[in-house]
């Protein structure tokens, strides 16, 4: 009998330096995603993706806040597996090895945030990974008193943002991606009142919002934030022009064409190119990316798929999908916010600002999942949609001593630019996206 031939190659180009980490070292961290064992990986606190090698076997996991993706390639003397960020990586390196044919960008797979992946490289031509759990949240464990919901949840929020700020030199400009909204909203106030408690300078402190040839509804709603919140001083509104939007520029930056998230994150590489052109030297960004998802703030109505039960009932489902287990979980990108963060974390990487997402968090996460949702709504749409508002100017309330603004959810691509504008810029067919991601992966 033939023995297995054991594979050393693996291209390794993530950079630890990329990692945001909260409580431990990278070499720490590292030990314990190599370990394989799901308990120590779920200690590790930040925004974090991590390879390791131990022999034949190589271990994977991330958080939601920094994508992994891997490839392996099929080499005469075994398989090569390459794990990178960015296809764009995946397929440079796949030339470098003379195998830049076997590129295809559904031949890429994600890491899916809050599992160790495990892949033995054992000669086999197509992986089989292991997938490990290292996250789960207890679910409807919290009283469903909204004080009490409110100042656990916000309170955790602020404790991972001073974590954060213990990472970042006390000059450091510090920008908060701010529409006004309850999420950006909520980091803005919790950022200062931070500042405050440890004596550091708020003339650091900026709140960029964007404006589309001047009609951006955001933009009203910043300012009136800041306004009834007495933060007027940190308001910069960023102005663009409809020629400044360019969907197309957009999805090779992201490597995705949801449509959703390609809007989106458009209208984020917009706002940050032009902030990258005033300021050459800023590095460090905040933003409230994953409280929608936290809350479960997303109109189940515009989602056929979607129901009321199957929002509540499964264990974070805007978060990682409909789990890797599932017929539906899409291996190249994983699945919810798992997938859908790099209209987030792209843009600012790519134009070389160091993003962080405190939403995004497992600890942050973990609060989220406690409420009793079902208990606090009966499986009501409209209590659902009230709920985040209220549990957000509660804990915000009860954390800073600020009451801030609620205002009518509305999508970053909407508020930024007028409807008329919007029509202009995006396509009208789900098609279009899916075929200029291809054109984009063909060149």
């Amino acid at each position: 009998m033939h023995q297995h031939r054991y594979v050393e190659r693996v291209v390794d180009l993530m950079d630890p330096a990329e990692n945001v980490l909260l409580n431990m070292s990278y070499d720490e961290a590292a030990e314990r995603v190599g370990s394989g064992d799901p308990q120590q990986v779920g200690e590790i606190n930040g925004q974090f993706a991590i390879i390791q090698k131990r022999g034949n076997i190589v271990r994977m996991a991330r958080s939601i806040g920094r994508p992994m993706r891997y490839f392996l390639a099929k080499r005469a003397e075994g398989p090569c597996l390459i794990v990178a960020e960015r296809m764009e990586q995946l397929r440079e390196a796949l030339a470098e090895e003379g195998l830049e044919d076997q590129f295809h960008p559904s031949y890429t797979r994600m890491v899916p945030a809050h599992y160790v992946v495990e892949i033995a490289l054992i000669g086999c031509p197509d992986p089989n990974p292991v997938n490990s759990r290292f996250f789960t949240p207890e679910r409807n464990i919290l009283s469903a008193d909204l004080n009490e919901i409110g100042r656990r949840y916000i309170s955790k929020l602020a404790d991972e943002m001073n974590k954060w700020l213990d990472t970042v030199d006390e000059a450091a400009p510090l920008g908060v991606l701010f529409s006004g909204g309850i999420d950006s909203g909520a980091v803005l106030v919790v950022l200062r009142h931070l500042l405050l408690q440890r004596g550091q300078a708020l003339s650091r402190l900026k709140a960029f919002t964007l404006s589309v040839d001047g009609t951006s509804a955001d933009a009203s709603q910043a300012k009136q934030f800041v306004d009834e919140t007495d933060m007027s001083i940190f308001l910069e509104v960023i102005d663009v022009t409809k020629d400044d939007i360019d969907f197309r520029q957009t999805i090779k930056v992201i490597e995705d064409y949801k449509p959703l998230d390609v809007q989106s994150a458009t209208m984020a590489y917009a706002l940050l190119k032009k902030i990258r052109e005033q300021y050459p030297d800023w590095v460090y960004l905040i933003d409230g990316d994953g409280g929608d998802e936290n809350l479960k703030d997303y109109p189940i109505e515009d989602n056929p798929e979607l129901t009321i039960v199957s929002v509540l009932n499964n264990l974070m489902l805007y978060q990682e999908g409909w789990g890797v287990e599932s017929i539906k979980h899409s291996l190249t990108y994983s699945g919810g916010q798992s997938r859908g963060h790099v209209r987030t974390y792209a843009p600012a990487a790519t134009l070389g600002f160091r993003g962080f997402s405190p939403f995004a968090l497992p600890s942050v996460i973990d609060v989220a999942e406690g409420i009793p949702f079902i208990e606090l709504t009966e499986w009501n749409h409209a209590k659902l949609y009230e709920l985040k508002g209220e549990i957000v100017r509660l804990g915000v309330e009860q954390v800073t001593g600020v009451t801030m603004p609620i205002f009518e959810k509305r999508r970053f691509q909407h508020g930024a630019a007028s409807a008329g504008v919007f029509d202009e810029v995006f396509p009208k067919t789900d098609q279009e996206y899916r075929d200029t991601f291809l054109e984009v992966f063909s060149s």
